[in-house]
């Protein structure tokens, strides 16, 4: 065999092995993996916002408030902002 080959088996072996990994999580654990921070109820309860919410909110207090009270943000959360959708 020549190592060309062998290569390549293990670069396949080892995507199937991770892709066989995850799948395996997401069996285990019931859903996928909660990474968006308008999702996560651990990252909300800490207090964590995407970068946009808070750079709209460190603009605001720099203001002393004179643009808004924060509610600039969209009832979708930071995915919405992240799309363009609210600007």
């Amino acid at each position: 065999m020549s190592s060309t080959l062998i290569v390549v088996l293990i670069t396949v072996g080892a995507v199937a092995l991770f892709a066989l990994g995850l799948s395996i999580t997401i069996i285990v654990k019931g859903h996928y993996i909660q990474s968006e921070i308008s999702e996560n109820e651990n990252m909300q309860k800490l207090g964590i916002k995407c970068a946009a919410q808070q750079m709209r909110e460190e603009e605001c207090d720099i203001r002393k408030g004179g643009v808004g009270d924060h509610s600039q943000c969209a009832p979708g959360g930071c995915a919405s902002c992240a799309s363009g959708s609210n600007k």
